[in-house]
């Protein structure tokens, strides 16, 4: 008979499932530790494992799996086993970046389930075997495990599984270009994590990751935009952490792109530090977005350096790319995009859409037009099919910038004129202030992006005055000085004074 006012170890388990459910962290490993204090069950360390995997004690996370597994086993519980398996794997392969390993749990969980009736950890092996799928850009196999793994969440009632497996096929879809389809998967996993559907908050979270993901794929920042304020929300109702380094990584493109780069960098640098506490393999995902805002301000040495950092990374790659086109290094831009081109398999549409671009506007600054325009319809074909505005917009600049290179002077006026408005349209201040520059030189105006006085200001800026210094240069009051100001920040995609300068003077208008 238990004592009055006693806790058994029933209690305490259900304490800590009750409090990873609201992201109670510390409170959760209190409450395994007290039901590991009465009976080390491989319940208790598997509770205690979660709640270390959340306060990012890798180490104690994976001793506590481990010791979980063990038991399972002892016990004879071969689901139970499995099931730590599966997630051994997946934390190998989220912390350290070892498919190896990972691919040896998997393989231990799949041989564990064999002959065993259909259960969710079925489900969980076949999403996260699309995981690797994805990886390895092999798309077809992504997109069959992902419908095996929502068919079995779906047959056994497990929404967890159900709509995270649905989002893996999203995410799928989206990479080979079925985007419509793919982002209505996604969009809808996405609601069911966020409404509270979920029993467990990591896969929510995953699920939010791939969409934030999928979105930076096809360039949908508006898409992205509107489910980062309900991921924001819901962070801040539940009073948690609940977006990881990646997913934050994601987020600052959509900062940026909106030309807000004073919040992108916050956002990257919070990103960096907590990636390389954590998940030191995925720290490159940062990096590169960092070094692409560096690019933007104008900080290209800076830039160059963060991409050179993570040079395997396919962003890298193209980050590296633009930096030489922007320094006028054309065949270092097309022999670097080769190779990235060569990775990157046809029937992935979404990943190709940039290096094609880029690829296309390399070869016109060569004066190898034949073979710039023999991009364009696969450039065309990407557009068509992705028909985000963003993308849209990318192939008429960069077609633009091919009829400029023929000597097609109003072909390329009508195409960096869509450019630019189509540019305009999705947000892209930087990429906008781009093409109205490109527009401007074939044209032979010097200073289209900018009226001549926010130019005048500008070059005062650039010569170190301050507003009120500025202003009776130009008897003019620092109100009027400062609005010049930040006309000319929002028509280059600027937040800062010296990102102003920097990115006019890489556009030739100082």
């Amino acid at each position: 008979m238990r004592l009055l006012g006693a806790t058994s170890t029933t209690d305490h388990l259900a304490a800590g499932r009750d409090a990873l459910a609201r992201g109670a962290w510390e409170q959760a490993r209190a409450a395994y530790d007290a039901a590991l204090a009465r009976d080390a069950s491989a319940a208790a360390w598997e509770g205690r494992s979660w709640a270390a995997w959340w306060l990012d004690d890798v180490p104690a996370c994976l001793d506590a799996r481990e010791r979980a597994y063990r038991l399972y086993r002892a016990g004879h519980d071969r689901r139970g086993a499995a099931r730590m398996a599966l997630w051994l794997g997946d934390d190998h392969l989220e912390f350290r970046g070892e498919s190896a390993v990972a691919n040896g749990w998997f393989g231990r969980a799949a041989r564990l389930l064999e002959g065993l009736d259909a259960s969710p950890e079925h489900g969980w092996l076949h999403v996260f075997r699309a995981h690797l799928a994805l990886g390895a850009n092999d798309l077809r196999e992504a997109k069959r495990l992902g419908g095996l793994g929502r068919e079995v969440g779906a047959r056994l009632g497990d929404v967890d599984l159900e709509m995270f497996a649905l989002a893996t096929e999203g995410l799928a879809l989206v990479n080979e270009g079925a985007v419509e389809d793919g982002m209505r998967r996604l969009d809808e996993a996405a609601a069911a994590a966020l409404g509270g559907e979920f029993e467990h908050l990591v896969p929510a979270g995953w699920t939010c990751c791939y969409l934030l993901y999928a979105c930076e794929n096809v360039r949908d920042y508006d898409r992205a935009a509107q489910w980062c304020r309900k991921v924001d929300e819901f962070s801040a109702r539940m009073r948690i952490r609940f977006v990881n380094g990646t997913c934050r990584s994601h987020y600052a493109v959509v900062l940026s792109w909106h030309g807000d780069d004073a919040a992108a960098e916050r956002e990257l640098l919070r990103a960096l530090d907590d990636l390389t506490a954590t998940r030191p393999f995925w720290r490159s995902e940062a990096i590169v977005r960092l070094a692409e805002v560096r690019r933007r301000q104008g900080r290209l040495a800076e830039a160059q350096e963060l991409f050179e950092q993570v040079p395997r990374h396919s962003l890298a790659q193209l980050g590296l790319a633009e930096l030489a086109l922007d320094r006028g290094e054309a065949a270092a831009a097309r022999d670097r995009l080769e190779r990235v081109l060569r990775e990157v398999p046809a029937a992935n549409a979404t990943k190709r859409a940039a290096p094609v671009e880029l690829m296309a506007r390399a070869l016109a600054a060569l004066g190898d037009t034949d073979a710039a325009t023999a991009l364009l319809g696969e450039l065309d074909t990407i557009a068509a099919t992705v028909a985000t505005l963003p993308v849209r917009a990318g192939a008429r600049f960069a077609t633009g910038v091919i009829a400029a290179a023929r000597g097609d002077r109003d072909d390329a006026c009508r195409c960096l004129e869509d450019a630019a408005e189509l540019f305009a349209a999705g947000g892209g201040l930087f990429e906008e202030a781009r093409a109205r520059a490109a527009l401007a030189r074939v044209r032979g105006a010097r200073g289209a992006p900018l009226t001549p006085r926010q130019l005048e200001v500008l070059r005062l800026v650039a010569d170190g005055l301050g507003d009120r210094a500025i202003a009776e240069r130009l008897c003019l009051s620092e109100h009027t000085v400062h609005r010049h100001l930040q006309n000319a920040f929002a028509r280059l995609g600027c937040r800062s004074r010296a990102a102003a300068v920097a990115s006019a003077g890489r556009l030739g208008l100082l």
